[in-house]
């Protein structure tokens, strides 16, 4: 695209671009182009095995800069790395059972929530290590929890069959989301804040309204279990995926469902938007992770190969690249167009059940059944 002509265009659209900053705006834009210009083949190979949790892992999560990371574990703790380095920098203790959802408030990066079998959430200090305020209320365990972008909330899933939004400053309970009839097991905000979804084994995804805690639609259509639910970029569109094998697509606005994404012969274990929120990558328990056009709802590509279940899937930042992590002990890089396996990530000795890229996308954390978790670059 010729850069001037679509800075214009862009100009005549938001308000905000003034001629002075005109030059600025199409230097981003030159730099975003040589960006996506780049060819990609880079292979990665293992700079660091982790082995400090005396009990298996449960999460992996990076910041934003991919500087640190931090890792949940059965062993009660959550522990804060240094990915250059891979020294250890803090335990955060205090949890009374597993911790099992954990999450920076990216792109900040100064908090850690930690979300426990013990029924409560707690949220950290990166810097220090201190944890400001318990957040108690959940009848039962915690099992999925994530910051609304602009930090100020905290939101927890719950075995209870309830989610709860909690005010960061003031430690304080803001509204309970409830109206499922089974556990809460996933839920994302989407990219503005003022809307979350909550997946739930009573087979729906609720999506509501942050602000006032009222729910606004109900998607019904799934007849299984959900297992993960996410919002795309622009907020337009929500994907789900199921124990009833497929993945379905929905209007965000009206709740509405748009398509049902089929082909896998077992149970959809995980799904996920690329950053445009143009493909859909989809991760099974028949061993295959599957991407499709979000725009076509067409599978583009079949990504086969592991010798087990898939439970995670991510695409890198760039979203030319899809990582998987299997119950096989490997992890794999697949070319998001094709299909085609780039690379085989080996030497964990059990499952993996976590992954995740960094934002610059050059380095990737997996973490295993084994205790362990490994840095690539």
């Amino acid at each position: 695209t010729d850069v001037t002509a679509l800075v214009e265009e862009i100009q005549k659209r938001e308000p905000l671009i003034t001629t002075s900053c005109m030059q600025h705006v199409i230097h981003l834009v030159q730099r975003l182009q040589e960006k996506l210009g780049e060819k990609e083949n880079h292979k990665f190979s293992l700079f660091k095995v982790l082995r400090t949790h005396i009990l298996p892992l449960t999460n992996v999560a990076f910041n934003k800069s991919g500087s640190c990371f931090i890792t949940g574990s059965y062993d009660r703790t959550c522990k804060l790395w240094d990915t250059a380095s891979g020294e250890e920098l803090r335990t955060l203790e205090g949890h009374k059972n597993v911790v099992y959802a954990i999450a920076f408030n990216n792109p900040y990066g100064d908090k850690i929530a930690t979300g426990s079998f013990d029924k409560t959430c707690k949220l950290w200090s990166t810097e220090t290590g201190k944890c400001y305020h318990t957040f108690r209320g959940h009848s039962a365990e915690i099992v999925c929890l994530s910051f609304n972008p602009q930090s100020t909330l905290v939101a927890t899933g719950s075995m209870d069959t309830t989610a709860k939004l909690w005010d960061i400053e003031k430690g304080e309970e803001v509204a309970t989301l409830s109206g499922h009839s089974a556990e809460v097991i996933a839920l994302s905000f989407n990219t503005t804040g003022d809307r979350i979804i909550t997946g739930s084994f009573d087979h729906t995804v609720a999506v509501w309204d942050v602000g006032t805690g009222r729910m606004l639609h109900t998607l019904i259509g799934h007849r299984g279990e959900i297992s993960s639910a996410q919002f795309n970029w622009d907020c337009s569109l929500i994907v789900t995926g199921s124990m009833d094998k497929t993945c379905m697509l929905w209007n965000a606005l009206t709740g509405t469902h748009i398509a049902t994404l089929t082909g896998h012969s077992d149970v959809v274990l995980d799904v996920c938007f690329d950053y445009a929120g143009q493909r859909i990558a989809t991760a099974s328990a028949d061993g295959s992770a599957r991407v499709y056009n979000a725009e076509t709802k067409q599978c583009i590509a079949k990504l086969e190969g592991h010798e087990d279940e898939i439970s995670k899937v991510c695409f890198n930042p760039k979203g030319n690249c899809i990582l998987t992590a299997s119950s096989d002990k490997t992890a794999r890089l697949w070319d998001a167009a094709t299909g085609h396996c780039l690379q085989v990530l080996e030497g964990h000795s059990d499952e993996i059940f976590s992954c995740a890229f960094n934002y610059k996308g050059d380095t990737i954390i997996t973490g295993s059944k084994d205790n362990s978790c490994r840095i690539w670059h």
